[in-house]
Formats: C-alpha cells, sequence, structure tokens
C-alpha cells in the first residue's frame, strides 16, 4: 500500500464529523504522541525492555492521526514527505540539523 492509499483508507474508515474533525484529529495526535512518551516514561522508569508491539501500535495510531489530518487540510501524505525530505536535506546541507527554529 502506497502512502496515499493508506491515506485514502484512513479517509474511509474517520468516523468524526466534520465540524469537529480539526480539534478531534489535532487533540488526538497529540494524545497518541502523549501514549508514546508515557510507555517510553515507563521504559526508562522501571527499566523495563521495550515492547516492540506496542509501539507499532502506539506509531500507528499516530501515523492514522497524521494521515486524518493532513487530508482534512487537503495534503497527500506524499506531499508531507516530500516536503519533509527536501527541508532536511537542505538543513543537511547548510549544518543546520541540530539547533532550534524552523527558519535554519
Amino acid at each position: 500500500m502506497t502512502l496515499n492509499e493508506y491515506q485514502d483508507f484512513t479517509d474511509s474508515v474517520n468516523l468524526y464529523p466534520e465540524d469537529t474533525q480539526h480539534l478531534t484529529l489535532a487533540l488526538g495526535l497529540v494524545g497518541e504522541a502523549g501514549e508514546i512518551a508515557n510507555k517510553t516514561k515507563k521504559i526508562e522508569r522501571d527499566r523495563q525492555p521495550i515492547c516492540l508491539e506496542d509501539m507499532k501500535a502506539e506509531l500507528g495510531d499516530v501515523l492514522w492521526y497524521v494521515s486524518a489530518l493532513s487530508d482534512y487540510y487537503g495534503i497527500t501524505l506524499q506531499d508531507v514527505l516530500d516536503y519533509n525530505v527536501s527541508k532536511l536535506k537542505a538543513r543537511q546541507a547548510q549544518g543546520t540539523l541540530q539547533g532550534s527554529g524552523d527558519n535554519r
């Protein structure tokens, strides 16, 4: 399955009402990223091994929300990927991969 096929699939299972999608999807994305952070905290705190199945599930949830939110904005996942690769290559070429700020 390609990124754009996945995006079409996520659209077919997105049951959030149109009038609340923007907020619901954005908060869902943050919530799922928070679940990854919480699992990571517990791995470090309890000195337990990483459960790859748990991480795969949580990363999948993050991906679903990224896909659905991208679709809401009318941006394809392929466009997101292409933009991100271009941005990172430019930062790499400029020696600005480390640091902070969007305009480096």
